[in-house]
């Protein structure tokens, strides 16, 4: 069970560091620093768009509009965090 928790934490641990570079990487296209043109960029965007927008989707559902502030990932990130504390350390606690 110690090695299920490990790989559940490593997971999420690796999705927020997704969820991370996807906004980065959003700001610097909007800031005009790096284009969407260049293939390798726009292959990092749309896979990262792929596998953090089903996450997102729902959170910005609930979520009024700032004035073009998007708060959804940092929702996100902090429901990941509850969940990788909260979940593996039981786990752990409770099988280790």
């Amino acid at each position: 069970m110690y090695a299920f928790a490990n790989l559940l934490n490593t997971i999420i641990s690796l999705y927020i560091w997704c969820l991370f570079i996807f906004v980065i990487l959003g700001w610097l296209v909007q800031f005009g620093v790096i284009n969407t043109q260049n293939r390798v960029v726009y292959l990092v965007m749309d896979f990262l768009y792929r596998i953090t927008e089903p996450a997102l989707r729902p959170i910005r559902r609930f979520v009024p509009n700032l004035g073009g502030i998007d708060i959804s990932p940092i929702l996100l990130v902090l429901v990941l965090i509850f969940i990788r504390d909260f979940v593996v350390v039981d786990l752990v606690r409770m099988f280790g």
